[in-house]
């Protein structure tokens, strides 16, 4: 009984330990979750605004461009994946990486070859155990992202769509990762970042969203390559802050509920460590009760 109740002992105390390990993660991830969600508010008008402005130069200037028209064929196709250098933070990279699955399965369907560009070591060991290649990888601070990855990223993948499938290249982008909703919950999101698809303005836009009418100096075409590479840095420096925030709140999330777990563990073997002590008080007034019965029975 004496042995049982020391394993309930050492239980408990690795139950507490384990506890202090993850409330501690629990509070930096809620400390960082802030700051994260402030820089996505920044980014997120940013992108959308530069996405406008080249679809609207794209649609009124009437040239084709070869980042926004779409090729006859397309049949290389890139796939960029955004997931966490970290552990310990639920679903979030296994979402991302199974979506990614399915988009794979999908332009394989189309008859597209299907090239990897992987931001985070989860993505990096993912492929790695399963023996597949991937063309670049980018791994380090993918909870706090840096603009100067964003740009990184931007230039090997617009060096390789321009080049085109013919010559090693590819002829369109996706991008995969956790798009931030709330705390609870941050949804896997599929983004076609080139050719762009640009919407004709065919139906009246509401008095709110008219858009304004453009004049180029220099020419179109130059101002769309001026462009261009900006709005694709920054649709991925947004995305890369959308997977940051998405990472903190899900390891938050993740690392609460392994307190709780922590506590039932705790509470449970407290519970049975008790029960044990008892069992053995119980035992001991037993032997006491029956060694003095036993040696009033011998005087007598």
């Amino acid at each position: 009984m004496g042995a049982q109740l020391r394993v309930y002992r050492q239980k408990i105390k690795s139950a507490q330990t384990t506890k202090k390990i993850t409330r501690a993660m629990e509070l930096i991830s809620a400390s960082r979750i802030q700051k994260a969600q402030a820089r996505v508010a920044a980014s997120t008008p940013y992108s959308r605004a530069i996405t406008r402005a080249v679809s609207a130069v794209a649609t009124y200037s009437n040239i084709e461009h070869v980042l926004t028209t779409e090729p006859e064929t397309i049949n290389r196709a890139a796939v960029v994946i955004f997931a966490s250098d970290r552990g310990l933070a639920g679903a979030f990279s296994s979402q991302v990486l199974r979506e990614a699955e399915q988009l794979t399965e999908l332009l394989r369907s189309q008859g597209k070859d299907v090239v990897y560009y992987l931001v985070g070591r989860k993505a990096l060991a993912y492929f790695s155990f399963r023996r597949r290649v991937s063309e670049r990888s980018w791994t380090g601070a993918t909870d706090q992202p840096v603009f100067d990855t964003a740009q990184e990223i931007g230039e090997a993948l617009l060096e390789a769509f321009l080049r085109g499938a013919d010559d090693g290249g590819v002829d369109e982008i996706h991008i995969v990762y956790n798009r931030f909703v709330s705390m609870v919950t941050q949804v896997p999101e599929v983004v076609r970042l080139l050719p762009l698809e640009v919407v004709e303005g065919e139906e009246a836009p509401e008095a709110a969203n008219v858009l304004p009418l453009y004049e180029f100096e220099p020419e179109a075409e130059t101002v769309l390559d001026a462009l261009l590479p900006v709005y694709i840095e920054s649709r991925i420096f947004n995305a890369m802050l959308q997977s940051a925030a998405s990472e903190h709140a899900s390891r938050q999330k993740a690392m609460k509920s392994a307190s709780d777990n922590a506590d039932k563990l705790i509470k449970d073997f407290t519970r049975l460590s008790n029960n044990a002590r008892q069992t053995e008080i119980t035992q001991q007034i037993s032997e006491i009760v029956g060694g003095a019965d036993a040696l009033s029975s011998a005087k007598n």
